[in-house]
């Protein structure tokens, strides 16, 4: 059985935030400046209250061009309902969860709902890049038992004559 590592281990620990009160322009200017696509909405108490996203914020042209409204703050634009992750969930696990969704990011909370972390897909990636070395030296040790010997460097496996 494979040893996994956590969501933990690759999750950006300090993600961007915003406020629900905060003016939508800031969280534009935000999204641009820092070229993200999205972040976690918390309340004082750091809770996840929900996601603004780059598509949120289109609605703020299409409310003014079509509808003459102002633009307001980030409770009028953000996503309530938002899909998260467990801080204790593995790497693979979030993997899977991003395979079954369009999400390009999921928030981390702790037990109590919590915001913790963010995780990406560009984050799973590292992860994958990772699991090459680790997946590597579990066949190393796997094979060692049965007298197999890999030349360090080389792909070659050799049986050794025992």
């Amino acid at each position: 059985m494979h040893k996994f590592r956590y969501v933990t281990d690759y999750m950006a620990k300090k993600p961007i935030t915003f406020r629900p009160e905060q003016s939508i322009h800031d969280v534009i200017r935000v999204l641009l400046r820092k070229q993200i696509s999205g972040a976690p909405v918390v309340d004082e108490h750091n809770n996840l209250v929900g996601m603004i996203s780059e598509k949120d914020c289109l609605r703020v042209m299409v409310d003014s061009a079509y509808h003459n409204l102002p633009a307001g703050a980030v409770k009028d634009y953000m996503s309530y309902q938002v899909r998260t992750v467990s801080h204790r969930s593995t790497i693979v696990e979030i993997a899977s969860k991003f395979l079954e969704s369009n999400f390009k990011r999921f928030p981390v909370v702790d037990d109590e709902g919590r915001l913790v972390g963010q995780i990406s897909r560009a984050d799973v990636l590292r992860a994958v890049k990772d699991m090459q070395g680790t997946t590597w030296q579990e066949v190393v040790e796997r094979v060692a038992n049965d007298h197999t010997v890999i030349k360090e460097n080389q792909k070659d496996v050799l049986k050794v004559k025992a």
